[in-house]
């Protein structure tokens, strides 16, 4: 199954904004944790939930931590 990488970035941004932790000038290479939009582990967790629901996988579970949307995008692409 291939899952559209525009449509991934979409539900990630959803999520950050929702949040209150999408930064102005958000791209795909603004860390998702610390100095970018500062998700927490609870947060992360929860992202991870979303993603798997939403796309059947996610890179968490499978044992990735992506630094970046782009990173999160690089697994679907891969997958």
């Amino acid at each position: 199954m291939t899952t559209d990488s525009a449509a991934v970035e979409k539900t990630v941004t959803d999520f950050l904004a929702e949040l209150g932790k999408l930064p102005e000038d958000f791209s795909g290479t603004t860390p998702l944790y610390a100095d970018g939009a500062g998700l927490d582990s609870l947060e992360t967790a929860e992202l991870s939930a979303i993603l798997e629901d939403t796309y059947g996988s996610d890179p968490y579970s499978a044992g990735e931590l992506p630094q970046t949307l782009d990173e999160l995008l690089g697994f679907y692409a891969a997958a």
